[in-house]
């Protein structure tokens, strides 16, 4: 390593123009001469920050600089001329190192450490080169097209992002408006400055822009070695874009019928979506189309299965009834705008119950052959197929088709059923027939009536069909030559053939053994049938039975409406409702009750009676009403009253004089008063006045009126009279003419009933005068009757 040091230093001397010997090497020589301790190495600086480039020299004997780019920067420490450079350290320890503060870009060089040769000729030396590399950081990017960009939708647009001054050149990331990073269809430049140390970075991205992109802010973010920090710019971009349309399978009310519940799996609900849900049948379906569209001035259109709705420019289209035809129907709508078109569909998914698309067929088939049924059912969801062999209901299959070997034990009935939860099953049959022979398997014995058509039916089960049925009586085959009395209908049935002979006005020589013949290609059967006759009931007796009964009916319904129409005669109306009856008649007597109080709950009753007729028939008691409708009866004789009051201490007196006063009144009027008083018992007390004077009074009746309204039964006395003389006083005339016939003389033949609590006087609200202006007298001295409300 000396020997090294040696010839540097000798090439150090020998360019400097000075000669120098071989130096012998020495040990302490080798110790005496100059060497560095430590020596700079090279650096990375970012403008602005603080560099010190080492460098520590051992037995320094020379003088000692600094070289920039070879250029020497001084020999003292403070470096005058440089006031951002200074050597720091001490003599002492032999530190040198450069500082450097602050770093500017002009720092961006080579620097060495030399020492030049010593007083005593000791080399000079030189440190490696040391390369300070400066960084600078970028200035914050722009991006060319300004903050907004407008675009339309898969129309490419080109984004240019410019960071300038970064050393080393800026790194440009291009950062979406969902934070993604893109890294594709972008195109990097970098172009350096004029001072060639600091670096233009351009970065273009070509973008496609969609609808996510609209409205959204792309970022150009630009950093270098320099400062980590990012520096962004941002643009808003606006993207024009077709329609975005999604059509959704809305829920409806119960009403298309909806529905509303749910058969096979079918949900949904009003205003829900219907998302992979089946759609009852017949229930009302709603579709939405949204669309979301820039601009958003749209033009809507709907088809089901490519033909365009009539009308369907909405947003919604409704199917009221929605029936299994629209079972896989695709419906679209179509959204337009001034950018394009775009569509989106739906395929609707119906419920509907199952039916059947093909039945099974009947069958014919020879032992050992193979068969197939099969029963195809159209339904959604799927159906559940059944076989089932009839009568063993043995279930045999669970597939459209049914496939199996014919035997006497597979040969007959089979059913086929179609389950879909939530409806109804269906089934249908099929018959498997064996090919044979016909069977005959009719009544061996059948009936007719003499004298009307009789039919004799033979039935054969025959596969495959009959080719001829015949019929033979009496050795003799009938045919449409036997006669007009035969004519024979062939039927095919299921299985087999029906022939009825029918016998036209049958006759007892037409009963008798019949032959029935079936012949097929298999062979024939032969059945003999014993037609026999039945008494019949003869047409006179039918006729009298019928007529019988509807008499018998007839009769039944009069005597039901006779009894219920005199069940309601026999009763009475309630007594608020009584109508008036008025008989008038000479010489009748003409009676109301009237009340003496307004507010009372009795009802008026008013009677004409003449001649002594009493309607509603006989009564057996008496009616008497309360106090408060006190009666009056009044004779205008002589200028007299006579008053009628109740007195119950006078009521067997007038009892044993009822007759004589009847009597009276029969001679005075009508002589079918004599007939109805010795018929019955009059319910009402007339008065008489022998004079043959008018005789006008308030009856008061004398029975008991049992209702079933539910009034309480009324007791009274037998009516007397109360006489009133001109000056107002009252007096019990109960005297009777002294001859004792009964004929009325002169006085008038009076009864008087004074109640203990009127025994002198009688309000004069309780007189039937009171209330009725035409019984009254002129000097009548009553009331003013109460004004009817």
């Amino acid at each position: 390593m000396l020997d090294t040091m040696q010839l540097l230093l000798l090439a150090t001397i020998a360019g400097m123009g000075l000669r120098v010997g071989v130096v012998r090497s020495s040990p302490y020589t080798s110790y005496q001469n100059q060497r560095f301790a430590m020596e700079p190495q090279d650096q990375t600086a970012v403008v602005g920050a603080r560099v010190t480039l080492p460098c520590r020299v051992v037995n320094k004997q020379g003088t000692l600089q600094w070289t920039k780019d070879d250029f020497g920067l001084g020999t003292s420490r403070d470096l005058s001329g440089f006031e951002r450079y200074a050597m720091v350290g001490s003599d002492e320890e032999g530190d040198y190192s450069l500082d450097i503060y602050p770093v500017m870009l002009d720092d961006d060089a080579r620097y060495q450490c030399q020492v030049s040769p010593g007083p005593e000729a000791q080399p000079a030396i030189r440190s490696t080169f040391a390369g300070l590399t400066v960084l600078v950081p970028p200035e914050s990017p722009k991006i060319t097209q300004g903050d907004v960009i407008f675009a339309t939708e898969d129309r490419k647009v080109e984004i240019e992002c410019v960071s300038v001054g970064g050393k080393p050149a800026a790194e440009i990331t291009w950062i979406d408006g969902l934070g993604n990073v893109l890294t594709d269809n972008i195109e990097y430049t970098v172009i350096p400055l004029p001072d060639l140390r600091r670096f233009t970075a351009k970065s273009v991205l070509r973008l496609t822009p969609k609808k996510e992109h609209h409205n959204t802010n792309f970022t150009c973010q630009a950093q270098n070695t320099a400062d980590r920090t990012y520096r962004s710019a941002k643009i808003r971009v606006e993207v024009k874009y077709a329609p975005k349309v999604k059509v959704n399978v809305m829920g409806s009310l119960p009403g298309g019928a909806g529905a509303s519940g749910s058969a096979g799996g079918a949900v949904g609900g009003a205003g829900g979506h219907f998302a992979g849900a089946r759609i009852v049948e017949h229930s009302q379906v709603r579709l939405e189309c949204r669309a979301d569209a820039n601009p958003s001035d749209v033009r809507y259109r709907w088809f089901i299965n490519d033909e365009p709705i009539i009308g369907g420019q909405k947003t919604e289209m409704v199917i009221r009834n929605v029936t299994r035809k629209f079972h896989d129907a695709i419906v679209k709508c179509e959204v337009q705008n001034s950018v394009g078109k775009s569509e989106d569909s739906e395929t609707l998914d119906i419920s509907y119950a199952p039916s059947f698309r093909q039945r099974p067929q009947s069958m014919e088939a020879d032992v050992g052959s193979v068969v197939s049924l099969s029963c195809e059912v159209d339904s959604n969801p799927q159906p559940e197929i059944v076989w089932i062999q009839h009568p063993s209901d043995r279930v045999v299959g669970t597939s459209t088709n049914l496939t199996f070997s014919v035997s006497n034990e597979t040969a007959g009935r089979y059913y086929c059923k179609a389950n879909v939860p939530g409806y109804a099953e269906i089934s249908a049959d099929a018959y498997v027939y064996l090919k044979g022979s016909p069977a005959i398997g009719s009544q061996r014995t059948q009936y007719g009536l003499v004298g009307d058509t009789a039919r004799i039916e033979c039935f054969a089960s025959s596969v495959p069909r009959a080719r001829h049925v015949s019929w033979t009586f009496n050795g003799q085959e009938i045919s449409s030559e036997s006669g007009h009395d035969y004519s024979i209908l062939v039927d095919a049935v299921p299985g087999g053939v029906k022939s009825t002979l029918i016998i036209r006005d049958s006759q007892a020589y037409h009963y008798g053994k019949y032959n029935c013949t079936v012949v097929n290609d298999y062979g024939n059967d032969v059945a003999e049938i014993q037609l026999q006759a039945k008494k019949s009931v003869s047409l006179l007796m039918t006729i009298v039975g019928g007529i019988s009964v509807v008499a018998f009916l007839l009769v039944l319904t009069i005597l039901v409406v006779v009894y219920i129409k005199c069940k309601k005669r026999t009763k009475l109306p309630p007594a608020d409702v009584i109508s008036e009856h008025q008989i008038t008649k000479n010489g009748g007597v003409s009676c109301k009750l009237e009340p003496g109080d307004r507010t009372s709950n009795y009802s008026d009753l008013k009677v004409d009676i003449s001649g002594g007729y009493v309607p509603y028939g006989d009564y057996s008691t008496h009616y008497s009403p309360p106090p408060q409708y006190l009666t009056t009866c009044s004779t205008k004789s002589n200028g007299s009253s006579t008053i009628l009051q109740n007195n119950h201490q006078n009521q067997l007196q007038l009892q044993q004089q009822q007759g004589h006063q009847s009597h009276q009144s029969h001679q005075s009027h009508h002589h079918h008063h004599q007939q109805a008083s010795n018929a019955q018992t009059l319910p009402m007390t007339f008065l008489t006045n022998s004079s043959g004077g008018s005789l006008t009074g308030s009856i008061i009746g004398s029975r008991e009126i049992r209702q079933d309204n539910g009034l309480p039964s009324l007791q009274s006395t037998t009516a007397s009279v109360v006489s009133s003389s001109p000056n107002g006083s009252c007096s019990n005339q109960s005297t009777v003419n002294a001859s004792g016939n009964g004929n009325a003389a002169t006085s008038t033949t009076t009864h008087v009933v004074v109640p203990s609590s009127m025994a002198l006087s009688v309000d004069p609200r309780y007189s039937a005068i009171y209330g009725n202006p035409y019984l009254r007298s002129s000097n009548s001295s009553l009331l003013p009757p109460p004004t009817a409300v």
